[in-house]
């Protein structure tokens, strides 16, 4: 297959070095010489400098034998030009935008045909609704969901205090007390895939499966409080607070917003009426103490600079904020980012590129595709949902009989609205979604590809 990336920044980066390892053909496009070069030397890759939005420039990449167009450049009007002007030119191709701007979101959707667009994309709202669904439960320090929302895998981190530590995954059962399944284990920066007499240690992440109903229970069981998050305070007030502030508001949620620009605190003011919006720097640490952090149900730091959104998290962690969530644009280096006490990490740039590797891959393959997609364990592990259709091998027989590739994992398996964690005696039929953990190196593009 393929496919040109516009843009290449943290996105285009990111998706040519995903990509081009899967064995796509790659072309980048960017006005920036010197990245280029660097991609050139990294991945994988053609590049072509100049203007995407350029037909000149689309030709010479080779739009008009291309299957996929990616526009991921820093102006969403350049993506629109791009991906409009290349579907002009090709009338197979897709074309995938990053539209950012808020006040876009409506047309987008409206004049998606007219756009040419296939499918847009706006990651500091995929950023916005990751984080929400964190809020709602406290606890855990991720949460991605599977079967509209009936079965979920969830992160939790093991500390010295916590019932877990030294306990071995046979015993788990009678601690936790509900149908659990540990998918995956990271433990000092490498992806583990556990057995049953494995034993957690502390500072093991785990990645736990479960049905939504058993969350509660598992918390509960834990010993881990959680309580309704009432009063929340954001740091920073970019478009990822803006989405947030506004869904936080809608569930009757306390808002409060740090922003240093006053311009911006002045338009935000008019955006998010029942919000309160402070003007201060989120660093100074006792305009936070003033703002009542200590007494604040969660803490959600979204400035445009890493460090000082790990700093702030830090201080919040050190206050005792129940909840603490830490926004980064660059999460490459996770050894020194597990090492911080940053609670839960959101990535916009990670959340955005899973969608469009998740596209690429169903592309390939029509029948059989991915339903849903989530990278766990730092990226070293995927967790993947498929439908069960007419293709589909072994229908009816027990997982026990099958033989699976190595390092495939069958987690769940969700029969009409019921879903239930995989055992030796599960079995799945035509019109059953089932989710697959695989921390190999094959990727698994349709069900079948889970047979050995």
């Amino acid at each position: 297959m393929n496919i040109i990336i516009a843009g290449d920044g943290k996105v285009g980066s990111t998706l040519a070095r995903q990509l081009s390892s899967e064995g796509y053909s790659i072309t980048l496009i960017d006005s920036n010489p010197k990245v280029l070069e660097t991609s050139v030397e990294r991945y994988d890759v053609i590049a072509v400098h100049g203007n995407c939005a350029s037909m000149g420039v689309l030709r010479q990449a080779g739009v008009m034998d291309a299957d996929l167009l990616i526009a991921a450049t820093s102006a969403d009007e350049v993506n629109l030009l791009c991906c409009t002007t290349a579907h002009a030119m090709n009338q197979k191709l897709h074309t995938i935008a990053r539209i950012r701007n808020p006040e876009y979101s409506g047309q987008i959707y409206e004049m998606r045909g007219t756009f040419g667009l296939s499918l847009a994309i706006n990651p500091e709202q995929q950023a916005a609704r990751e984080i929400e669904r964190l809020l709602k439960y406290p606890g855990f320090l991720r949460r991605d969901t599977f079967a509209k929302g009936s079965t979920e895998i969830v992160e939790l981190r093991i500390d010295a205090k916590s019932k877990l530590c030294n306990v071995s995954l046979i015993e788990m059962a009678n601690i936790v007390k509900c149908k659990v399944l540990v998918c995956a284990v990271l433990r000092n920066g490498t992806a583990v895939a556990p057995g049953g007499n494995f034993v957690l240690r502390e500072g093991d992440r785990i990645f736990v499966t479960a049905t939504a109903q058993s969350l509660t229970v598992l918390l509960k069981n834990l010993g881990i409080i959680t309580r309704r998050v009432r009063r929340v305070i954001l740091c920073g007030g970019g478009r990822v607070s803006y989405y947030l502030a506004s869904a936080l508001e809608k569930n009757g949620i306390t808002v409060q917003l740090i922003e240093k620009n006053l311009e911006r605190c002045q338009s935000l003011c008019e955006q998010l009426p029942e919000c309160d919006i402070v003007h201060g720097d989120t660093s100074d640490l006792e305009l936070l103490e003033s703002e009542g952090i200590e007494t604040a149900d969660a803490l959600v730091t979204l400035t445009g600079q890493d460090e000082l959104n790990m700093i702030v998290s830090l201080y919040a962690g050190s206050k005792g904020v129940p909840q603490v969530i830490t926004k980064l644009g660059h999460a490459d280096n996770r050894n020194i980012i597990d090492s911080l006490n940053l609670g839960s990490v959101v990535c916009p740039k990670e959340l955005c590129c899973t969608t469009i590797v998740r596209y690429v891959r169903a592309m390939q393959n029509q029948t059989g595709a991915a339903i849903s997609l989530h990278t766990i364990a730092d990226g070293q592990a995927e967790a993947v949902e498929f439908l069960v259709d007419e293709t589909t091998k072994n229908c009816g027989v027990a997982l026990k009989d099958l033989k699976l590739k190595q390092n495939v994992l069958v987690v769940s398996i969700t029969h009409g609205s019921k879903s239930e964690i995989a055992n030796g005696g599960s079995i799945f039929q035509k019109g059953d979604s089932i989710v697959v953990v695989t921390s190999g190196r094959g990727i698994l593009r349709q069900l079948n590809d889970i047979f050995a």
